[in-house]
């Protein structure tokens, strides 16, 4: 069984009362770096060939150059924005699960923030989906938690070590249904 984490990151909401942290997560880092390389890609390359364009036919002194400098720039920018929002939505899209509960709390951007949660008791079915190359070298997938609670589906993408994490939940959920079955007596 496991034990609560010594030190967990700072929470996006409050713990109820006699609650604790068992596993913070966020997607695996391919996921980041992915997203990352293809937003570094998408910005520089058509600049790369814009320069090389420009300087090939009319050059890059003068006005024209100015324009190329000026479309290049906000090129350069606009790619870096969504690169920053890429890391920023991989830094705040986390998973947390507690000794009596799963929260899933995703932040796309500054202004937008949800948060959902389910009673480990209203977990009935656990599954994980782990495919292709990168999952199978990385040891990250998909854990799929069906519910009993208003959201019947928590989808927990590109986790890592989705069996042990899957593990995890199905040691405390059955503890907290037999806890529950106790009290209930």
């Amino acid at each position: 069984m496991a034990e609560p984490l010594a030190t967990a990151p700072k929470l996006p909401f409050a713990l109820q009362a006699n609650e604790h942290v068992l596993l913070y997560c966020r997607r695996h880092w391919v996921f980041l770096t992915i997203q990352l390389t293809k937003h570094a890609l998408a910005g520089l390359l058509p600049i790369a060939a814009l320069l090389v364009l420009a300087s090939l036919t009319f050059g890059l002194d003068g006005r024209g150059g100015q324009i190329v400098g000026l479309v290049c720039l906000v090129w350069f920018v606009f790619w870096a924005v969504k690169g920053y929002f890429a890391w920023y939505r991989y830094n705040n899209d986390v998973w947390i699960v507690t000794d009596q509960r799963v929260i899933d709390s995703t932040k796309k951007n500054w202004f937008h923030h949800s948060m959902a949660s389910a009673d480990l008791e209203d977990v009935q079915d656990i599954s994980t989906d782990k495919s292709g190359l990168f999952g199978t070298a990385f040891n990250y997938g998909n854990l799929l938690l069906q519910t009993a609670g208003e959201r019947e589906n928590f989808i927990l993408s590109g986790i890592p070590k989705p069996s042990e994490v899957l593990a995890l939940i199905d040691v405390h959920r059955d503890a907290a249904k037999r806890e529950l079955r106790g009290s209930a007596l």
